[in-house]
């Protein structure tokens, strides 16, 4: 187990106890106690705002300067608990049945307590690695990060100059598919793209028959997105992930894993699959789900304009022209849609520290399986993969089977237990050890 200068229960318990939820974040106190932490154990740090409320915290060790610098970096912001019914308080961090319960415990305070306590690990030992490890703590992720990575990235660039390579948020935690432990390392990650369509009609009397207008077309649109699909893509990065673990399972499933990268057979297999299907099946085509509806102010007044707001996310390699001409094709009719907010990313990753951080997770646990993986959501990776920097998510946790703590993220009962705080922190303590013996 870890021995930090500060118990990583305790530190997690305590970033807890920030309420930081966004909106509107908050995130002040939270980062500037963690940056009086960093600092006392004579770590150099800087704070970087948009705005004075929430700060962004940059901590540098330094390194011999024989490889560029490798980040480190989490958000401190939380989701709401809002209409949510915990079992214990979500912002008093406490440590219950041997886990620290609480919002952010995994999104992503938790992943943070491990990076600083890693730190404040290495910097006890004295280690020096082959290049500066610099630990980012933004604000805003929760939001879009417009007071975060984003400010970062686009104001203060110079803070990161040089990285390659990052840890992030999320990947790490194991799969377990076949009788084997697969743990899934984020190396990509789908693109967010929100749109808005306004469908409109002949307004009315409630009193009278109308057909076909505003609100019919409605029905139609999300009846098509709920019983029909867009198209399979098998992308590079989900193709490797197949594959590995096919590799590794009895041949009868890993022939019908393999029957997966047939796209004509893709849903088939998904289906047969179960809930591991269920899970598969982002990684194989865009998803576009409705979100937000408005129309209408009277019971009796039929309206002329309803406008669907709508939360797709898109595969590595396409933009959101692919994902309209599909969009239009699935619900059958051609509606003029509005881009609210997208963000691409990479269409391809470097895995240049891939085989380090799988050689890390197979010491800590002889039965680790490192599998990359294509994250359906999305995380400041996309951000800061415009200054060219390769995201991994890594914030690794040894879980037993049956254990599904992720489906609590963003739900009540948020929770991690501590030995997968302290086999996160092992596992980036380790990472920093012989950072800068990979490939270049």
């Amino acid at each position: 187990m870890i021995s930090s200068p500060i118990d990583i229960a305790e530190l997690l318990s305590r970033l807890i106890r920030f309420d930081t939820t966004n909106p509107p974040g908050s995130e002040g106190g939270c980062v500037r106690f963690l940056a009086d932490l960093l600092g006392t154990a004579g770590i150099s740090t800087k704070l970087y705002s948009r705005s004075p409320d929430r700060p962004n915290l940059i901590a540098r060790l330094p390194g011999r300067a024989e490889a560029p610098p490798l980040l480190l970096y989490g958000h401190v912001d939380v989701v709401t608990t809002a209409g949510q019914a915990w079992s214990h308080p979500p912002f008093e961090g406490r440590i219950i049945d041997g886990s620290v319960w609480g919002r952010g415990a995994l999104d992503m305070k938790g992943g943070i307590a491990m990076m600083v306590s890693a730190l404040l690990r290495a910097k006890e030992e004295g280690l020096r690695p082959a290049g500066d490890i610099v630990l980012a703590i933004v604000a805003d992720e929760e939001a879009g990060g417009a007071d975060g990575a984003r400010f970062l990235v686009e104001h203060h660039p110079d803070a990161l100059e040089g990285v390659r390579f990052a840890l992030g948020e999320f990947g790490g935690f194991p799969l377990h598919l076949g009788g084997r432990r697969f743990y899934m390392i984020q190396v990509a990650e789908k693109q967010p793209c929100w749109l808005e369509t306004t469908l409109r009609g002949r307004a009315g009397h409630g009193a009278r028959p109308m057909h076909g207008e505003a609100m019919a077309t409605l029905g139609r649109v999300l009846s098509a997105l709920d019983k029909k699909r867009t198209p399979i893509h098998i992308t590079p990065v989900t193709r490797r992930t197949i594959a590995t673990i096919a590799r590794h399972v009895s041949r009868p499933k890993g022939f019908i894993l393999r029957r997966l990268l047939q796209p004509q057979l893709t849903d088939r297999i998904l289906g047969l699959l179960g809930s591991i299907g269920r899970t598969f099946e982002p990684l194989f085509r865009h998803t576009v789900n409705a979100t937000v509806v408005h129309g209408g102010e009277k019971p009796n007044v039929i309206p002329s304009e309803i406008v669907l707001g709508l939360d797709a996310r898109i595969l590595p390699g396409f933009d959101p022209e692919d994902l309209l001409d599909e969009l239009r094709r699935l619900i059958g009719t051609d509606l003029g849609f509005r881009v609210l907010y997208h963000d691409t990313a990479p269409p391809d990753s470097d895995l240049g520290l891939f085989d380090t951080l799988g050689e890390v997770l197979r010491e800590l646990d002889r039965d680790a399986i490192p599998v990359p993986f294509l994250l359906p959501g999305s995380t400041d990776a996309r951000l800061f993969s415009q200054l060219g920097i390769q995201s991994y998510g890594f914030t690794p946790m040894s879980l037993p089977a049956g254990l599904d703590f992720f489906s609590t993220i963003h739900a009540a009962d948020e929770r991690i237990p501590v030995e997968a705080l302290d086999f996160g922190a092992n596992a980036i303590l380790r990472v920093i050890e012989r950072y800068g013996s990979v490939e270049s």
